[in-house]
């Protein structure tokens, strides 16, 4: 059974499905009450007790809904009367709320829940092996990140093997390789032990090597002198210590400790509000993008990128190699900042990597400037990621703080496509618990969200592709009939323009190319499928539903918004674009 249409009412608003039952106002927000113990529920899944919880999880809602409204039964006569009503509904409801936690193993962290904010994990030391990588993308890993600060191409190498070993062999999931480069670092020299500076204490900052004394120490960079000026505040390792340069000499910076601390061997410095006069790409980041190049890789994440010019040189070498790998830029230094717009303009995406930002700019700029690179990315249509100490404290402990979760749930609402661990997956002790903490806490934000929330200005950047409109119309549909939506892709440009309009339900992208599966892995809401394009559209689409209803992903009797449309014609011809309603 199929419905087809050329395009929906402009005006139609979107309807998202109410959480718990209901239609309007009253039906997208749950009450307060409902709220809190939907919270309780979700957070005492941390305690234990899953698989006894498990099988009780379908009564989540029914609890709170028996919880007894005494207020509406009994007529208090008296103050007395009136305290004790309270005082028994309050227990009465604090009672359903138990029940609830009990009951429910956490809907939000159940496997066949889809997410739709992607995770991007670092592998390192922790997580190098096949098993690791294998739990890591059963738990939620959407991308796989090799930081090429640390390690060998022999190490990175050894998990761009084991990750393309998954991909194959794994039909309903994929994992997208990204390769980060460590830019123009500019780092302490070896120490032969740590030493303790207190507060007060002089201490000299040389560009001499080998220097490595209880009062100096040797830089990495030679122009580091040059670049630091007396009244400058210089940084080590993002703000855990820092200096107050005082004077400098031809070949020394002389400083004042403010907040002291164990200094180790190679910390990475920075100056407040400067960024080092060192090239975005180094002769080891070109080197390292050869590798990528040679491994196939899907993105590059560049480092200190300062200007557009960085980018286009990049890409032209990319070209030049005809390698198909994406762009995403690091906005971390404060350099960047003015020239944001043609940057992410140039690129492919964004990371907000709020260390060294927040190293080089005022912290409390930090969260206003990944606001507004969020909201940039998503009005031009690129990826953006938000990066750098999202969980932390997860690195040594089993659980994170508050403030993490919150973090995690402020991105996710503002847009982000995907959050980023970091050492809680490299080197941390508890990675598989980081990625299930951040599955949870995203899914769980997801579904507050209504869908159909589009940038204003999105349709100026697509402005040029009758696509744009067909996205636009296929998101208010999915919307308003709540489906999903299935698109064929050669290229992912209309997956990806379809995830940027956020529609409720997933986005189903089945592509007959494998390198455009994997990079679609990234991309909010999108879940790419490899499968063989029939030259019968009609076959192909047959196949394509079925697909979904062999995996779980579509019920039988389950309607989708079918979209044909994009740069590349499938089974059309260039000047026809439909969207069609089918019965699974």
């Amino acid at each position: 059974m199929a419905a087809q249409v050329v395009a929906g009412a402009s005006g139609a608003a979107a309807a998202a499905r109410p959480l718990g039952g209901g239609s309007g106002a009253d039906g997208l927000r749950p009450s307060p009450r409902l709220q809190l113990a939907r919270a309780c529920a979700s957070w005492e899944r941390w305690g234990g007790a899953a698989a006894a919880r498990a099988r009780r999880g379908s009564q989540a809602v029914s609890v709170i809904s028996r919880a007894p409204r005494a207020e509406s039964k009994v007529l208090p006569v008296s103050p007395d009367d009136d305290a004790a009503v309270k005082e028994e509904a309050d227990f009465q409801h604090l009672k359903a709320i138990q029940q609830l936690a009990t009951a429910a193993n956490g809907v939000w962290s159940k496997p066949n829940v889809r997410r739709k904010t992607k995770i991007v994990c670092t592998i390192g030391p922790s997580t190098n092996t096949k098993e690791m990588i294998w739990k890591l993308a059963e738990t939620g890993m959407n991308v796989a990140r090799l930081n090429m600060s640390h390690g060998d191409h022999a190490s990175h190498q050894k998990v761009i093997d084991l990750v393309k070993e998954y991909n194959a062999s794994h039909a309903d999931n994929v994992i997208a390789i990204m390769l980060d480069t460590k830019g123009p670092e500019v780092r302490s020299g070896d120490l032969p032990q740590p030493i303790f500076l207190e507060s007060g204490q002089e201490f000299t900052f040389t560009i001499k090597r080998g220097v490595g004394t209880d009062t100096c120490v040797s830089v990495n960079y030679d122009d580091f002198v040059s670049d630091v000026e007396v009244g400058d505040m210089l940084l080590v390792d993002g703000g855990m210590m820092s200096f107050f340069v005082k004077a400098k000499t031809e070949d020394s910076v002389t400083c004042e400790v403010i907040d002291g601390g164990e200094l180790k061997s190679r910390r990475h410095l920075n100056v407040r509000g400067k960024s080092a006069t060192l090239p975005s790409i180094t002769d080891k980041d070109w080197d390292d993008i050869k590798f990528g190049v040679d491994n196939q890789v899907d993105y590059y994440a560049v480092s200190f990128v300062k200007d557009a010019q960085v980018v286009h040189e990049l890409k032209d070498y990319l070209r030049s190699c005809n390698a198909d790998i994406h762009v995403i830029v690091k906005i971390e230094s404060a350099d960047s900042i003015p020239n944001l717009h043609s940057i992410i303009t140039a690129s492919d995406g964004a990371m907000v990597a709020r260390g060294d930002l927040g190293a080089e700019l005022p912290i409390e700029e930090v969260p206003l400037l990944q606001e507004e690179i969020i909201r940039m990315c998503r009005s031009m249509g690129k990826a953006v990621i938000v990066a750098t100490n999202m969980l932390e404290s997860m690195i040594v402990h089993p659980t994170p703080t508050r403030a993490e979760v919150s973090d995690i749930a402020i991105a996710v609402r503002e847009g982000a496509d995907a959050v980023m661990l970091s050492g809680e997956t490299a080197h941390g002790k508890f990675p598989l618990k980081a990625v299930k903490v951040m599955h949870t806490v995203a899914l769980r934000t997801e579904a507050t969200i209504t869908g159909g929330e589009t940038p204003a200005d999105l349709g100026q950047v697509f402005k040029n592709h009758m696509s744009e409109m067909f996205a636009y119309h296929a998101t208010m549909m999915s919307n308003t009939l709540g489906t999903s939506i299935v698109v064929f892709t050669r290229t992912g440009f209309m997956a990806i323009l379809l995830s940027h309009y956020r529609p409720s339900g997933t986005i189903f992208a089945f592509t007959d190319e494998e390198r455009v599966r994997q990079r679609l892995a990234l991309y909010q809401g999108v879940s790419p499928v490899l499968m063989e394009f029939s030259d019968d559209a009609e076959k192909t689409f047959g196949d394509a539903l079925s697909y979904l209803l062999k995996h779980g992903m579509v019920k039988d009797g389950e309607e989708v918004a079918l979209v044909q449309s994009g740069k590349q014609p499938i089974w059309r011809s260039q000047s026809t674009h439909n969207i069609q309603v089918r019965k699974v």
